[in-house]
């Protein structure tokens, strides 16, 4: 009895051994394949006005290695930033099927920033929650993406709850680090109930962040004038007109493909 045990436990030790040596291989031959077909390849032009170059060296490094996540990911994303979502979707969920750790994450972004498919982006995010807890993707949570979408949809005390949550956190957790777009969403949702005072302290944190943001501005204006402020809240239109003309508006990275909800776009 003890010998058939000691066999089976060195058995169990030999195919984990096998298993890990196993993985460690394909691990750095997936790397060669990207650093082939990606860094030294596709990475070398742009695929603004080299797109076909740019997708036939990953087809390329597809057909060494059907299953390397990365690849199809490197396919989707110059699509969506040329607002061909569709296509771009397609390849994205390859990706989450090789990876759905690292991608679908950045699926679930992309539908609520990119694509705008709003219930798909929730149950996305969701279910990324479920599975791997409320992490991080463009340096907010997943739960900070599901409030953006239930503003979309006009579920504005969904969202509420949510950017609550949030920004409870961010001040609980890491204070002195609040985020202004966080607040500026959680004014957002205020302001969409009609609850203009609120709205106006949750807005005034945003600016005591970034003083010029005119997208705060332009929202605390609005509010103003409900709360019959006009002089002060015309005083304060000009002045989010002038940050507007100098750049200052929601600095999230996808703001130069993406218009984010509720971002002003002055004429």
């Amino acid at each position: 009895m003890k010998k058939t045990i000691i066999l089976f436990t060195l058995f169990q030790l030999s195919c984990f051994i096998y298993a890990q040596t196993n993985s460690e291989i394909t691990k750095k031959n997936q790397e060669a394949i990207i650093n082939e077909y990606v860094t030294n390849c596709a990475k070398k032009y742009s695929y603004n006005y080299q797109m076909a170059e740019w997708q036939n060296c990953l087809d390329e490094g597809l057909k060494k290695d059907s299953t390397i996540a990365y690849l199809w990911q490197q396919k989707a994303m110059p699509y969506f930033k040329a607002r061909k979502y569709e296509i771009g979707m397609q390849y994205i969920d390859k990706a989450v099927q090789y990876d759905p750790r690292e991608w679908q994450p950045y699926r679930a972004f992309i539908k609520c920033i990119f694509a705008k498919t709003y219930r798909e982006a929730i149950i996305d995010f969701e279910d990324c929650i479920k599975k791997y807890g409320n992490g991080y993707r463009m340096d907010h949570t997943y739960a900070f993406y599901i409030g953006l979408c239930y503003l979309q949809l006009n579920e504005y005390e969904k969202a509420e709850k949510l950017f609550k949550e949030y920004n409870d956190d961010i001040f609980k957790n890491r204070q002195g680090l609040e985020h202004p777009t966080a607040l500026f969403y959680y004014g957002i949702s205020k302001y969409e109930q009609k609850r203009w005072e609120e709205a106006i302290v949750e807005f005034d944190k945003a600016l005591k962040i970034y003083p010029n943001l005119s997208d705060v501005k332009y929202y605390k204006a609005i509010c103003l004038a409900r709360l019959e402020k006009k002089e002060e809240s015309s005083k304060l239109y000009k002045e989010a007109e002038q940050d507007a003309k100098m750049g200052y508006t929601i600095n999230e990275d996808n703001t130069v493909y993406e218009t984010y909800p509720y971002q002003v776009r002055w004429k």
